[in-house]
């Protein structure tokens, strides 16, 4: 039996006892008595209600007593410093999980069971228009007026994610799941899967470009293979005909499946591979001479105009492959006697390589996507001039490779310009000797 209980007891017998000696003294054994338990009782009620009173008004401290009383006070008082330290880590741990769930991307809503708002994070206003405390209580299915997502909601079966445009944003794609936990409550998670919605589309689209690029040359090389098959004797001009579109049909599939593979070896090996000085005057020298080929008959006057000792940390064979797509794209998209420059200098600290044609021009609207694969302003012409629509993709994720960016300015009537801007760090100054050819 608990020490604290025996002094209970024998502050009982002591009462009894007292009461006994002073009735026989006074002759009121009874008065004595009620006197003494009165007293006894009036103690034990002076501490029950000072318990009380503090459980009414917490504020206060645990009070004070001896005794039993004194004893289940301390428990009280030990409890209430166990309450307070969890209480202290569950708002802690409740801090953490708003800070998580605000530094998250993922939209996050928690729902009751007859599906109301009761908490949601900063990225549930910015993909699903949802704000506390604005709209707690709403029912979600009041703000999200989706028929589809109003049966998935309520079906119950939350295995696969329910894919569904952002309320508010049509540009944006979301990927919705629903985690049921606690009594009957659920997590509703939206996370934005724009990106890889258009990279799906990308390779949709990549896929039947792909397809389209290559059976037109096959077409062409079947018609001409069964027309000579059928002709009993063909004559050698109709011949030479033939095998000369073939070839320049083969040599389009050549080129599309080169630069096909030049994309592959760009996208899946690291960069930052085989890097050197390259002696960018020198190669340019060479490619002014190659477009001057490529020109041939339609004598477009190319100038090169280069800082003869600024050099580049590159490799040599993506730059060169780099500037020579720029070179022959100026080439096949200016017209005949057009001008095109090409510069390689120093602005400011930037190395830059320009390359400025008098050709058409390009429309405002095209000129974000042109770096994408196979995008044509004239499909047409293109296929005319013999371009695969890959070139400015290569250049592209080239100078992603060296850390460079590619800019085109351009206005319908007036030329193009397309500039290779690489970081100051690349740069290599031999001499400050500057030519001009």
């Amino acid at each position: 039996m608990p020490e604290n209980l025996w002094r209970e007891i024998w502050i009982l017998v002591a009462v009894a006892a007292l009461s006994l000696i002073l009735a026989e003294i006074t002759g009121y054994p009874f008065l004595i008595a009620a006197l003494g338990f009165g007293l006894y009782i009036g103690l034990n009620l002076r501490h029950l209600v000072q318990l009380n009173s503090w459980l009414i008004n917490k504020r206060q401290d645990v009070p004070d007593a001896g005794g039993l009383w004194g004893e289940v006070l301390d428990r009280i008082r030990a409890l209430t410093k166990e309450t307070e330290r969890r209480e202290d880590r569950l708002t802690e741990m409740v801090a953490r999980f708003q800070s998580a769930s605000a530094a998250t991307p993922d939209a996050m809503v928690i729902v009751s069971p007859q599906h109301e708002i009761e908490w949601a994070n900063a990225a549930a206003e910015r993909l699903l228009g949802m704000s506390t405390p604005r709209d707690i209580g709403q029912r979600v299915v009041n703000l999200i007026r989706y028929p589809d997502f109003r049966k998935y909601l309520e079906r119950g079966d939350y295995t696969e994610a329910l894919p569904m445009t952002s309320p508010i944003q049509a540009d944006k794609s979301l990927s919705v799941r629903i985690i049921p936990f606690g009594h009957y409550q659920k997590l509703i998670i939206a996370r934005d899967i724009t990106h890889l919605v258009n990279l799906e589309r990308l390779r949709q689209d990549f896929v039947a470009n792909i397809s389209h690029e290559l059976r037109t040359p096959l077409t062409v090389l079947t018609g001409f293979l069964e027309t000579l098959k059928d002709m009993d004797k063909p004559a050698g001009a109709d011949l030479q005909k033939h095998f000369h579109t073939m070839h320049d049909q083969a040599q389009r599939m050549t080129r599309l499946v080169d630069d096909l593979l030049t994309l592959s070896k760009l996208e899946t090996t690291p960069a930052a591979r085989h890097e050197n000085v390259v002696d960018v005057p020198a190669m340019l020298a060479a490619l002014n001479e190659m477009g001057e080929l490529v020109s041939g008959e339609r004598r477009h006057h190319i100038s090169l105009q280069a800082d003869a000792g600024l050099k580049l940390v590159g490799n040599e064979e993506e730059l060169r492959s780099a500037f020579s797509n720029l070179i022959n794209n100026a080439v096949r998209y200016t017209p005949a006697g057009g001008d095109i420059r090409l510069v390689w200098k120093l602005d400011g600290d930037t190395p830059v390589f320009a390359v400025t044609d008098t050709g058409e021009g390009i429309a405002p609207q095209h000129l974000p996507h042109l770096t994408e694969r196979f995008y044509r302003i004239d499909t047409a012409r293109s296929r005319d001039t013999g371009g695969t629509g890959l070139g400015l993709s290569i250049v592209k994720h080239i100078l992603l490779r060296h850390d460079g960016r590619l800019t085109i300015d351009s206005a319908l009537g007036k030329g193009s310009t397309f500039r290779c801007s690489f970081p100051a760090n690349r740069a290599v100054q031999v001499t400050p000797a500057q030519h001009k050819l």
